[in-house]
């Protein structure tokens, strides 16, 4: 009896009469399919190759920034001279009945700027000084200061900006646009990501996992010293012509496998093993930044082989430095991995939760060190990609899971002490910024009332933002799903909120 019969014959009538239905509906769907073609949202399964946009793309490849934590719009955006003016004021009611808060308690103070604001480039928009590079490109970049969400905690705020659901189990935003288009380098992942500032955000690695899509669109993490990928080099005594004999047995094994259960993980694991095999050659030349010239790792601030003493902390935050560049060296790999072809890298840096509770998290002396961390690998990027001709098809985002308060949290300090002032999470309104690939270049977006506390106009949500990245790239936020647990599934969610802002786009 053949190991398909034996299947067969294991299969219950119970088993069966459940699945049975979906079968008959599979072999439909595939005639209707294979009628009609062009008018499917579906893509292929367990397939890295290029695949046509569903509609004109503007970018090709998205590089997105996201600083974990959350960074102060307040004091680094929100030019606010009112807010000045009440500083070290009660906090009016007004702003805290019926408000949730993470820390805040009782009625705090209110807060300031508690850094100087300048006009900068053509389009004169009001940046901190503790962002000076930003500030030099800022005529490449779009501002939008009115983004909002639901959610006033990290985990499921990141879930819900990078997975669409403030819960576990959903894919990220980087396979979901993977799936969609798949990689122009089939010797690469086509989703790469990067971390830095010592650990990895609250919400873990689901921000980059593929929830029910295919294993094979999850997130690569990398690191900039050591071997770039984790268990990917030989060990020793095997050498590469011993590995290829052995992936081709595993190969035929799960290959067989297959053909008696019918798994398609089991596919997606001969694609990883293989993909893992060709990267093997691959990636340590495109992680080796030392490759780029001497006036290129000047412009990022980058530093090739650096460890930074933070990235093995316990608690990194006490040990951050201005100068460290680990951040700057990621950024530097970003462009290295989108010019080779790379379809999403996401960059993840940790350490912008300024609450100003204990030492090494203040938004007066931490936030300045981060943002001299980030300010000239950021400007770098955008003037790297751009000298290339690459920032026409690059996306860059760069934000937080939200905002910060314009008062001061008080649950632990109730007046202002040095190293120890912080803002608690903001969800109402703050500021991501956005460039190339098809974002209207020196643009403010929106604005917040008087102290930065709500918006004013042109609110932009969680979703409007996936839908606008996930348009940019060539993908229909609503016509782009998976079915699942019978619903046709979609990054932006099941409902028509989320909106393309097309008020942004060139």
């Amino acid at each position: 009896m053949t190991p398909v019969l034996k299947h067969l014959e294991a299969v219950t009538r119970r088993q069966f009469c459940s699945t049975a239905g979906m079968g008959i509906g599979a072999m439909a769907l595939g005639a209707l399919l294979a009628d009609d073609a062009a008018g499917t949202d579906a893509r292929p399964v367990n397939n890295l190759l290029p695949k046509p946009p569903m509609h004109p793309a503007q970018a090709k490849a998205v590089i997105y920034l996201h600083m974990a934590g959350s960074p102060s719009q307040i004091d680094l955006f929100e030019h606010k001279p009112a807010l000045t003016k009440f500083n070290g004021e009660d906090c009016p009611q007004e702003y805290l009945q019926g408000k949730q808060f993470a820390f805040i308690k009782g009625v705090p103070k209110m807060l300031g700027p508690l850094f100087k604001y300048g006009q900068h480039g053509q389009s004169g928009q009001w940046i901190s000084e503790l962002l000076p590079g930003l500030a030099s490109i800022v005529d490449d970049v779009c501002v939008i200061r009115t983004v909002h969400t639901d959610q006033f905690n990290h985990s499921p705020a990141q879930l819900l900006l990078h997975t669409g659901q403030p819960r576990l189990g959903n894919p990220s935003m980087g396979s979901w646009v993977t799936y969609g288009l798949g990689s122009e380098n089939r010797d690469l992942p086509g989703f790469v990501v990067l971390a830095s500032g010592g650990k990895t955000p609250s919400a873990g690695k689901s921000l980059w996992g593929t929830g029910f899509l295919p294993t094979v669109y999850q997130g690569v993490q990398c690191r900039t010293t050591g071997d770039p990928v984790l268990y990917l080099s030989n060990p020793r005594g095997m050498n590469r012509g011993l590995r290829r004999a052995t992936l081709d047995a595993m190969r035929d094994l799960n290959q067989f496998q297959h053909q008696s259960v019918g798994d398609d993980e089991t596919l997606t694991r001969i694609a990883q093993y293989e993909l893992a095999y060709r990267m093997q050659a691959t990636v340590p030349e495109v992680m080796d930044i030392s490759r780029e010239p001497a006036h290129i790792l000047e412009l990022y601030g980058a530093q090739p082989g650096y460890a930074s003493d933070a990235e093995s902390a316990d608690d990194p935050r006490p040990l951050y430095k201005g100068d460290d560049p680990t951040f700057a060296n990621n950024c530097l790999l970003a462009r290295r991995l989108v010019e080779k072809g790379v379809r999403f890298v996401q960059l993840y840096d940790w350490g912008w939760d300024h609450h100003g509770s204990s030492p090494g998290e203040s938004c007066d002396e931490t936030l300045p060190i981060k943002c001299r961390q980030i300010d000239r690998a950021v400007a770098g990027l955008v003037a790297d990609l751009k000298q290339r001709g690459l920032l026409d098809s690059t996306l860059i985002v760069w934000g937080g899971e939200f905002g910060r308060t314009p008062m001061m949290q008080n649950n632990v300090n109730t007046k202002l002490k040095k190293g120890f002032i912080g803002r608690d999470h903001h969800p109402e309104a703050f500021t991501i910024w956005m460039a190339g690939g098809g974002i209207k270049p020196g643009l403010a977006y929106g604005s917040t009332d008087d102290i930065g506390y709500h918006i004013a106009e042109n609110p932009v949500g969680i979703r409007d933002l996936q839908a606008t990245i996930l348009h940019l790239v060539g993908l229909d936020p609503h016509r782009f799903s998976i079915p699942f647990q019978g619903l046709n599934n979609r990054l932006i969610g099941p409902s028509d909120e989320g909106q393309v802002v097309r008020d942004i786009l060139a």
